[in-house]
């Protein structure tokens, strides 16, 4: 089994879930090696080097996914615009597109780094939360997706968002001094900001950006060929 997984603080629920799942533990050792940034995994997902993991929402777009996804009801706190700075960021794929969807000028920041950022207090524009203010909708920023064993990985995605995961303490405070960021608020952040089911709302929403998405596209080709 072959499963990649995002190495941001938003999916440590499903680090402590997966692991606690009966997997042999060569799919657990195997999953471990596939830690990555979210546009890196699209790229072993899209090579079929992982059978499964979460990938950002625009590669998800048309593949087999599960009901599971990474998902904010507005501010999200890990997704950011840095004001008076330009350039997108090289790990996400969907915040790029998103920033130019909503028309927003900054840097797009996101993961630790920009939970990093956030707690120090900065100007930034959260993203998340500008989606919400635009369409009173949640943002779905990734999905669970399976390129093999359908039953198996839906089922695991099915357990995942049920309940809530208690992350035990020494896991938070491992993952506090790693990333720079405090217990309260990776916990904070994971109670408020980060949820993990895709319902009708989110699929709403999801049909809404990729709208956006490829009008943003077609006119920026139309904006090019009138200036050749």
């Amino acid at each position: 089994m072959k499963i990649g997984r995002i190495d941001y603080i938003n999916l440590l629920p499903f680090d402590v879930f997966i692991k606690k799942q009966p997997l042999m533990n060569a799919s657990k050792k195997f999953m471990e090696c596939r830690k990555s940034y979210p546009s890196r995994l699209n790229q072993e997902f899209k090579r079929r080097r992982i059978e499964a993991s979460f990938i950002s929402a625009i590669a998800g777009k048309g593949k087999k996914v599960t009901k599971a996804g990474i998902v904010a009801r507005g501010s999200v706190l890990s997704v950011i615009a840095i004001p008076d700075e330009e350039g997108k960021d090289y790990q996400s794929a969907t915040s790029n597109a998103l920033l130019e969807v909503l028309g927003v000028k900054g840097r797009v920041l996101i993961g630790d780094r920009a939970l990093q950022y956030y707690s120090q207090g900065k100007e930034h524009i959260d993203l998340g939360e500008e989606w919400f203010k635009r369409h009173r909708l949640p943002f779905v920023f990734g999905r669970f997706c399976y390129n093999a064993r359908a039953s198996l990985y839906e089922m695991l995605a099915n357990r995942f968002v049920q309940k809530p995961i208690k992350i035990p303490f020494y896991i938070l405070d491992k993952y506090a001094r790693e990333r720079s960021v405090s217990r309260d608020l990776i916990k904070r952040y994971l109670k408020n900001h980060i949820f993990y089911k895709v319902d009708k709302k989110e699929c709403l929403s999801l049909n809404k950006f990729y709208f956006e998405e490829r009008m943003s596209c077609l006119y920026k080709i139309s904006k090019s060929k009138k200036f050749k």
